[in-house]
């Protein structure tokens, strides 16, 4: 993944809290920047790592998507 370089991540509205992906938004901010948007259907994440972080670009986006699905977990699920 290069320094510019986004990794867009879908998540399903029926299975995963908006409230979550905010978040894991906040928790994750100091090692990569975020855009955020939705459909009808999902939450739509693009997330680029940090300059600093590009080593690690892999391991921040499967861990961010990990992070989103405890805390819907934590919070019940999606509703």
């Amino acid at each position: 993944m290069s320094a510019s370089a986004a990794r867009e991540l879908s998540f399903p509205r029926d299975i995963y809290a908006g409230e979550a992906i905010d978040e894991a938004v906040k928790t994750w901010s100091g090692f990569a920047d975020f855009a955020l948007r939705e459909t009808d259907d999902h939450w739509i994440v693009a997330l680029t790592p940090k300059p600093e972080y590009q080593a690690h670009a892999r391991r921040i986006v499967g861990e961010f998507g990990n992070a989103v699905l405890g805390m819907t977990i934590d919070r019940g699920g999606a509703t």
